[in-house]
């Protein structure tokens, strides 16, 4: 029977620290005690943090690998195993890969991409070659022509646990701000003022045709599969109150005060992305997870591109009034494990999945990451 006992280890439960012993069995987590133990075996964390494994419900790292420079298509099942090396490595140990279904980039990256990711997803956890647990998460660009045709096809994947609803039309939610939007969009070329003009007309274009019919109907198909849904960029108050007649649970990354707080209203879980917290803002210039915050209004970190910014989001959130460091980790443990229906994991608690990190403090303030256990094995 596969026992490992950790302790003099600071152990983070979801409502407190204290220096104490954990055992683990057969995957699970077998007690959790304050406390030393003389138990033959038992491995001395030496005071090092014993926090549950982090989950993540939105993740763009694996584009990075799939597409790793302009017109640089990789091996999907390449890039699949590396990703999750740095999930592992990063303290993740349940990961919803979130792909972008309806490409709006004129490379047509995301297109060529989507369906070779989903299929290396699958492929690479039936042959046992993933260190953690991997989900999917459909992003569904709204204004994408091609956009419901490709959700028909995974709506029934075994794998699918979160549903994401879109609009990056330029002008509006994530960018309102067309000056950041065009030095983002002109990061692998330029556009001529022409070219970029008639581009936005494009992108509106397809907004009046596509975004509404669009959204009725993934509301419907997620709804009849009992599918979470989240929001995407709220930034108005309207887009908060769209999203409750339709039933989403979450709302990510909004870009206002203003959305947040009337999304608190309403009880969706708001989700922010450890980033926007390690650089001290929105790259694309809207509210920063900090000010939320201190605001009370922030329940969830997602990774979004950096996978290591999880953990250093939480320790930074941790320092700020109002936050403690078991409040702060429920941000990307228990809060997002519960978020999308996961009972068995997300907490240091009796009965639960034997997903755990050991993590360090190094000379210049950074968390990091020295073991990762998921179900009681070592993933890193």
């Amino acid at each position: 029977m596969n026992q490992h006992i950790f302790r003099n280890a600071r152990i983070v439960t979801a409502d407190e620290e204290f220096t104490g012993t954990v055992v683990m069995k057969s995957g699970l987590i077998q007690s959790v005690d304050r406390g030393n133990t003389s138990v033959p075996g038992a491995e001395d964390w030496g005071g090092d943090w014993l926090l549950p494994g982090l989950v993540e419900l939105h993740t763009d790292n694996l584009e990075k690998h799939l597409s790793p420079r302009p017109g640089v298509l990789w091996n999907a099942h390449s890039a699949m195993t590396v990703h999750d090396a740095q999930c592992a490595a990063a303290g993740i140990t349940t990961v919803l890969d979130s792909v972008v279904i309806g490409d709006l980039d004129d490379d047509g990256a995301r297109s060529k991409t989507q369906h070779t990711s989903i299929a290396a997803l699958h492929q690479c956890r039936d042959e046992g070659l993933m260190r953690v647990d991997h989900l999917l998460h459909l992003r569904c660009e709204l204004s994408a022509p091609d956009m419901l045709e490709v959700f028909h096809e995974y709506a029934d994947d075994a794998l699918l646990t979160l549903v994401s609803m879109m609009d990056h039309t330029p002008g509006q939610r994530q960018w309102r701000d067309l000056v950041s939007y065009r030095r983002y969009t002109e990061r692998n070329g330029s556009y001529s003022d022409a070219d970029f003009e008639a581009m936005i007309a494009q992108r509106k274009a397809d907004q009046q045709a596509f975004s509404l019919p669009h959204r009725v109907e993934i509301v419907r198909e997620c709804r009849s599969r009992g599918l979470p849904l989240a929001s995407h960029d709220d930034t108005l108050l309207s887009d908060i109150a769209q999203a409750v007649l339709e039933g989403v649970a979450m709302s990510e990354f909004p870009t206002t005060v203003e959305a947040a707080q009337a999304a608190r209203a309403a009880g969706m879980a708001i989700i922010m992305g450890g980033p926007n917290m390690v650089k001290g803002g929105s790259h694309s210039g809207n509210v920063s997870a900090a000010e939320l915050a201190q605001l009370d209004l922030l329940d969830i970190f997602s990774s979004d591109y950096v996978p290591s910014s999880l953990l250093m989001a939480t320790y930074m959130l941790a320092a700020l009034e109002g936050w403690s460091l078991p409040k702060a980790v429920r941000t990307v443990t228990l809060n997002p494990a519960r978020a999308i229906g996961l009972q068995d994991r997300g907490e240091i608690a009796l009965g639960q999945r034997a997903d755990l990190l050991r993590v360090r403090m190094n000379r210049v303030g950074t968390p990091l990451v020295l073991e990762t256990w998921l179900a009681g094995n070592r993933a890193f």
